[in-house]
């Protein structure tokens, strides 16, 4: 047996007997969903928690001061960032920015995979806020969150984790970059969705990691899940004819005005600000 079909033998078999190591929320990401849920809790003792962690401090004011927050007077401090941002904000962003952390590897070729996989998900990240803080503007009575955005996009590719640490004991499966693809497509859905229940996460969380890559899946109404794909979409190799062709549903739904949305400033500068924000 090749060492790719062993090392997706393995997986499959580990994700049917509940065996496959999942990774673990960091600490600050639990100590601060924690606080965000305790119905007791209010903002100085959220900024008391992120006080903690000096760089999450440090850019939990830089997304208070962004333009994405849509305000001009600057705040100089944790508890003013903290107040602007509010509690449900704070705790999906403070969580989207712990999941760099687990990003890493001591192994020099996983560590390079998984920075391109951290790439993505922030790339198509930035790509999806900017498009669904344009749609929410034109759509008043959309109710898609920001914030639950930011964090689904920063998640939708975090089942790629374990396949990436199991790959490690192959080391063969690195001289072919097209399997490691394929394994991570076709299976980072179903583990990442196990990784959201592990993690205690809303089951809004669990079906957009479960399906934003699943194209047997379609939603009704306009979701989460279709920012996701536009960005990755945008991300993709198409070009020409086949890029028009995968961009007409989104055009259709009016998700997208056309094809050249990416070229419009308002969509451009805020997924630029994002992705310094979140890099």
């Amino acid at each position: 047996m090749s060492a790719e079909n062993a090392l997706l033998t393995i997986l499959v078999e580990k994700i049917r007997t509940d065996m496959l190591v999942l990774p673990t929320l960091p600490e600050m990401a639990i100590r601060v969903r924690k606080t965000a849920d305790d119905p007791d809790s209010n903002l100085m003792m959220m900024t008391d928690v992120i006080a903690q962690d000096p760089a999450l401090a440090a850019r939990m004011i830089k997304v208070a001061n962004s333009a994405f927050m849509g305000r001009s007077i600057k705040v100089n401090s944790l508890n003013q960032a903290i107040t602007r941002i509010g509690l449900s904000q704070v705790k999906n962003i403070a969580t989207a920015m712990a999941m760099e952390q687990l990003f890493v590897s001591q192994h020099e070729q996983i560590k390079e995979r998984m920075a391109l996989v951290w790439r993505d998900s922030v790339n198509v990240t930035s790509i999806a806020l900017a498009c669904l803080k344009l749609y929410i503007a034109d759509n008043k009575h959309c109710n898609l969150n920001l914030d639950v955005m930011t964090l689904a996009g920063l998640m939708h590719l975090i089942g790629a984790l374990p396949i990436l640490t199991e790959a490690e004991r192959y080391q063969t499966v690195f001289g072919d970059p097209e399997f490691l693809e394929n394994a991570i497509s076709t299976l980072s859905g179903q583990i990442g969705s196990s990784i959201m229940r592990a993690w205690d996460f809303a089951d809004t969380y669990v079906q957009i990691v479960l399906n934003w890559n699943n194209a047997s899946y379609q939603a009704e109404q306009v979701s989460y899940i279709d920012f996701i794909r536009l960005g990755a979409l945008v991300q993709s190799p198409l070009e020409g004819t086949a890029r028009l062709q995968a961009l007409q549903p989104y055009i259709e739904r009016n998700i997208v005005p056309d094809a050249n949305f990416m070229e419009i400033a308002e969509i451009r500068l805020i997924s630029q600000e994002i992705k310094a924000l979140l890099s």
